[in-house]
């Protein structure tokens, strides 16, 4: 199976504070890679990195056919990228899309608006066509009677599912997810994951970062535990999850499977 993402001594800081160190790992195309760890750790700014949200100090990510080296991505002193390193940025970012924990919707848009957003006006997509391919996919994730509620007409997992759809959209090479059930209501959690399972199952190149551990398991074709800024444990869920070998991953996934 070939390599849709590869990721080469990434590492990031924040002033004195290392929020990533050296990580390194791939992701085969049509798998789903789940990232695990402690708040703090350095999960979500590992993912934004991926497509560019984030910028790091050094290290390599290639995604499909497009690899940019970040030590060579260096702002100048307006703090604007050179052409051709805005270039190659945008190439990378165009290969993935991201689902927030925070929804991140156009407030004063429908769901249908919202889905139909980036496809007509960054990729230029007619707009009969979005609108085809939005209403599709807003039926995919259990919206189809819902593509014209505002935001604020739609609960928290609903909202959630708009944004899935808003990515799917794009019709990338990778999907990342951060946390997308931590600002849900319990009784909400189940339909995203639900959705995310699908996609799973459909062949989407997924990473996701979660504290769903048992979601985890099911979902994930490996596992990565981060701690510190680093992974700490890497493998199949099977070996992370239901065997885990650190003793950091040990007591993670104690005090996250049998809380006091």
């Amino acid at each position: 199976m070939t390599d849709l993402l590869e990721v080469t001594n990434l590492r990031k800081a924040f002033g004195d504070h290392r929020v990533i160190e050296d990580i390194s790992f791939s992701v085969p195309e049509g798998s789903v890679t789940v990232i695990l760890g402690p708040s703090g750790s350095g999960k979500t700014t590992l993912l934004r990195s991926l497509n560019g949200l984030e910028l790091p100090d050094s290290g390599d990510v290639r995604i499909g056919e497009v690899s940019v080296d970040f030590a060579q991505v260096r702002p100048n002193k307006r703090g604007r990228l050179p052409s051709d390193q805005r270039a190659k940025m945008a190439a990378l970012t165009a290969r993935s899309a991201m689902v927030f924990q925070s929804y991140n919707l156009f407030p004063n848009r429908t769901a249908l608006q919202n889905v139909t957003e980036g496809p007509t006006v960054v990729q230029g997509v007619p707009a009969d066509q979005a609108r085809q391919d939005a209403v599709e996919l807003l039926t995919k994730v259990g919206l189809a009677d819902h593509v014209d509620k505002y935001p604020y007409q739609l609960s928290g997992g609903q909202q959630q599912r708009v944004g899935i759809a808003r990515a799917l959209a794009l019709k990338p090479q990778l999907v990342l997810f951060d946390e997308p059930t931590s600002a849900l209501d319990p009784e909400l959690v189940g339909d995203v994951l639900r959705v995310i399972r699908d996609l799973a199952a459909e062949g989407w190149s997924m990473v996701i970062v979660t504290h769903e551990v048992k979601f985890a398991a099911q979902v994930a074709d490996q596992v990565l535990f981060i701690d510190g800024g680093v992974v700490v444990e890497q493998g199949p869920p099977a070996e992370v999850i239901s065997n885990p070998q650190n003793p950091r991953t040990q007591d993670f996934l104690r005090r996250i499977l049998e809380p006091i």
